[in-house]
């Protein structure tokens, strides 16, 4: 019996040996225990100007003038902005439950449509929820305009999904050590359509203390169109040749309606004849035949 004991309490012993000697090397192999050099969580800045500052993409097109210049055209450009640059944001500030009675009593809160819409919102204080509330409830164009889906926010925020984007580089298709100012760091995202959905496919969004229901456009691309035999992703449908116009745009009425066309042909075949109940009663009829058909890789309407 005493010698069962002493086996088993020395069995106990090693056991916790082994269990202290892993824990001792987990903490110390690199990325446990401390955060990666890459990894810090920015800081929050409390005035609009620094937030518009921090994300300010003007220098890019110094090298990528082409590209820019489709951005500006496009309503990433304008994220905060319907048809004909209307400031959506504010009639949902005005009525209903994310209403307010005055701009600086705003909260992030009242915004659970930054989520996507302007995600930069993460960096910010309750502060700067307030002067974008302002400008909004205000139409103030200018400023609201400053706010949008910039450079940063698609090469660096969303360019990574598992933590924290090194905030020393920008990401791209190649890496490039020597790009100026900033290196360019490899991300394979870019190029797959899980770059679009984590905007335009988060619905609903149950997180916020009033829920969402918005875009669910990536879902309906994954199980529908994947599942019937597409092939495409979203970047060779609305980024061909990496064209960051990004279209459609609802302002352009002309070129929209030729997308939707294009997008959902459709089929009329008509049947006219003469209808006679009686001798003298002529009636002229016809039977109208029609079916569209969707050659999008989504469903239409959706965002």
């Amino acid at each position: 019996m005493d010698y069962n004991l002493r086996y088993q309490t020395k069995q106990k012993f090693i056991s916790r040996l082994w269990i202290l000697a892993i824990s001792v090397m987990i903490v110390f192999l690199p990325g446990h225990g401390t955060s990666r050099a890459s990894d810090p969580s920015p800081t929050q800045v409390n005035s609009l100007q620094e937030l518009v500052d921090r994300f300010d993409s003007s220098s890019c097109r110094e090298c990528h003038e082409q590209i820019f210049t489709q951005w500006e055209k496009s309503h990433h450009s304008r994220s905060l902005m319907g048809i004909n640059d209307y400031i959506f944001i504010a009639s949902y500030l005005k009525k209903g439950p994310l209403a307010i009675p005055s701009g600086e009593k705003a909260t992030k809160k009242n915004f659970p449509c930054f989520k996507c819409h302007f995600p930069q919102i993460e960096f910010a204080t309750d502060s700067v929820a307030a002067e974008i509330a302002k400008a909004a409830l205000d139409n103030d164009k200018v400023t609201v305009r400053k706010l949008n889906i910039g450079c940063l926010v698609c090469h660096r925020e969303k360019s990574v999904v598992h933590g924290r984007p090194d905030m020393n580089a920008i990401y791209g298709n190649n890496d490039i050590k020597d790009h100026p100012e900033t290196p360019v760091r490899k991300s394979p995202l870019l190029k797959n359509s899980l770059m679009c959905g984590q905007c335009h496919g988060l619905g609903p969004n149950l997180e916020f203390e009033t829920p969402v229901q918005c875009a669910t456009l990536y879902g309906s691309y994954l199980h529908a169109y994947i599942p019937s035999g597409g092939t495409e992703t979203c970047q060779q449908c609305h980024m061909p040749g990496g064209d960051h116009y990004m279209p459609p745009n609802f302002n352009n009425r002309t070129e929209l309606s030729e997308r939707l066309r294009n997008s959902l042909p459709m089929q009329v075949r008509a049947l006219a004849y003469s209808f006679q109940p009686k001798e003298e009663d002529i009636r002229p009829m016809v039977v109208v035949n029609t079916k569209i058909f969707s050659k999008a890789g989504h469903r239409i309407p959706d965002g």
